[in-house]
């Protein structure tokens, strides 16, 4: 059976702001770790005994549940289905990533559960679910996402990966990018979740190959394909997640009128991109309720991000650096830059500009002719 070897790793965790991280073990006397090991008592408790009432969800590893903490504190539960080699070994590599990130656009690990059968992970409840509830569930007809949430969101999610890429040690690849897995809080704001499938990258190694894992519409064609994982498959997801975003398309659909052939985002939207049909892009829900140069810019870094050769494709840091550009434009104003990078405002003299913050994309710029991205896809 594979041990988590008490989660040593994330003994000495410190956040990406470089505050240290405290405790939220119930007993008080353990100051060092930001989790808890939770007894399953207190999780059944907090669960109503994993009542159907409190389900939030379900997949292939089991069910997440709705909890309430004896401090009154909201919880979200995923209990494993069945405990075999694999499920164990997700568990295992979760509970280890989520130990050792701290970043607010990564979900917060708040403990766990490991005895007999029981695998329980104890995360911070998202009161507004998944992306993917929002965009294609039944979500969008109550709460139809604006341009802005939009964006705000594809942001943030770029900087928790980025994060991962760049600012975890070691760093960490995620191979699961995908709406489903980007939850919202109370404010819309985006934590990427589940790193059941993630690989961390030891020093100095740029590339693996491995049995592909995550899921079909969102993989890399040199992932998918051969097995060749590095951070560039998460850019390529992520690439595929900011179409979903805009567009309100799934990753793959259904060609109208074509026989049940199907055709993924990209073979979708590139040809309307090439052609400056932008606007033919954006989610009809939306009835133009959107900035067109943002669109624009948003749908040009997408197009990057989903290079058929992962040598094309930005760094994730890059990406953030496109999209802020691209969002907030050559205005450059120090608020408007705070508001996407969700940083307080730091007060700076001379002006309200900010001397960091690239320029604009103003002309869409693709790395491969449109033949070759199809036939590598």
């Amino acid at each position: 059976m594979l041990k988590l070897r008490n989660l040593c790793c994330a003994s000495t965790i410190v956040d990406h702001e470089g505050s240290s991280c405290q405790s939220r073990a119930s007993s008080g006397s353990n100051t060092e770790h930001p989790w808890e090991v939770f007894t399953l008592k207190q999780l059944i408790n907090a669960t109503n005994n994993f009542h159907e009432n409190h389900k939030l969800g379900e997949g292939g590893f089991g069910a997440v549940y709705w909890g309430c903490t004896a401090g009154g504190g909201e919880i979200a539960v995923k209990r494993l289905k069945v405990l075999t080699a694999k499920a164990e070994l997700e568990f295992a590599v979760e509970v280890e990533v989520l130990g050792r990130v701290r970043h607010r656009n990564l979900l917060g690990l708040r403990g766990y559960y490991a005895g007999g059968n029981e695998r329980l992970i104890v995360y911070e409840y998202m009161h507004n679910r998944s992306l993917l509830g929002h965009l294609h569930g039944r979500r969008p007809h109550d709460v139809l996402l604006d341009w802005r949430q939009r964006l705000r969101i594809a942001f943030g999610s770029a900087s928790g990966i980025a994060y991962l890429h760049h600012e975890a040690k070691p760093h960490i690849i995620h191979r699961d990018i995908k709406a489903s897995n980007v939850l919202l809080d109370s404010k819309f704001r985006p934590k990427v979740a589940d790193f059941g499938f993630a690989k961390l990258v030891p020093e100095g190694v740029s590339q693996m190959t491995t049995r592909v894992k995550g899921t079909l519409g969102y993989l890399a064609p040199e992932y998918a394909m051969w097995g060749k994982v590095s951070e560039s498959c998460d850019v390529y997801s992520f690439g595929i997640l900011l179409l979903e975003i805009v567009s309100g398309r799934r990753p793959i659909e259904k060609v109208a009128g074509a026989g049940g052939v199907r055709q993924d985002i990209v073979q979708w939207a590139l040809p309307l991109a090439e052609g400056g049909k932008w606007d033919q892009i954006a989610d009809p829900r939306l009835e133009g309720r959107f900035d067109a140069v943002q669109l624009r810019n948003v749908v040009v870094v997408a197009v990057r991000c989903t290079d058929a050769c992962p040598e094309n494709r930005p760094e994730m840091r890059k990406v953030m650096e496109l999209l802020l550009a691209g969002i907030v434009g050559e205005s450059r104003r120090v608020k408007e830059v705070e508001y996407w990078k969700g940083e307080p405002k730091v007060e700076k003299k001379g002006g309200d500009e900010a001397d960091d913050v690239p320029t604009a994309i103003t002309q869409p710029s693709f790395c491969v002719p449109a033949n070759e991205s199809t036939m590598m896809r």
